[in-house]
């Protein structure tokens, strides 16, 4: 620092609270809505959960209804996903899907199993989730059996969230989401390319 710059304070933040809380909010909303049926999730329920306050909530998220609807969009975590060229598409979904992972202490689609089997309104989850990744997914393909392809490729992901959530502290907490490409990249690129 140059003896004419000012310190830049550095916000202070609780592990209990980091930030605005936001993030800590959307992982128990995400918890709540694919565990219980919708009619029995509260804002209150959620904050207490989240370990902020239910005003907290609706300053950030309004309602239930478009807290849900942001638990319910998959559409930025298929936007990462799929932002590669096909011919490196599945090296990077790999390494992004484990760094969205990491960075958010969660996983960008693994909600979606969850859902499975209920028909309230967490049906949308589904509904989405085939909309903004398998059938997105399906447009950037080319060549035969495009959906067939995207839904698999779809699964694979899925799986692969869903190991590195049974094995927290296994051998896959270990590895850099490079390496773990390096191992599961090529089934993904096999379906991308058709081959």
């Amino acid at each position: 620092m140059t003896s004419g710059q000012a310190a830049v304070p550095v916000p202070v933040r609780s592990a209990a609270d980091p930030g605005t809380g936001r993030d800590a909010i959307l992982r128990a909303a995400r918890r709540a809505f694919t565990q219980r049926p919708y009619a029995d999730v509260t804002i209150r329920g959620i904050a207490a959960d989240a370990g902020v306050s239910p005003s907290l909530v609706v300053k950030h998220f309004g309602r239930k209804e478009e807290l849900f609807n942001t638990v319910a969009d998959f559409g930025p975590a298929a936007a990462e996903l799929f932002g590669a060229p096909l011919g490196a598409l599945g090296r990077h979904m790999v390494v992004t899907l484990v760094r969205q992972r990491r960075a958010r202490q969660s996983d960008p689609l693994l909600r979606v199993v969850f859902s499975l089997g209920n028909r309230d309104e967490r049906s949308l989850l589904r509904d989405r989730f085939q909309e903004q990744v398998t059938d997105a997914l399906t447009a950037r393909l080319t060549g035969r059996e495009r959906a067939l392809r995207a839904e698999l490729i779809a699964g694979h992901l899925l799986g692969l969230g869903a190991t590195l959530s049974l094995h927290r502290s296994g051998a896959g907490a270990d590895a850099t989401p490079e390496h773990l490409a390096d191992l599961y990249a090529p089934a993904l690129q096999t379906l991308i390319d058709g081959s």
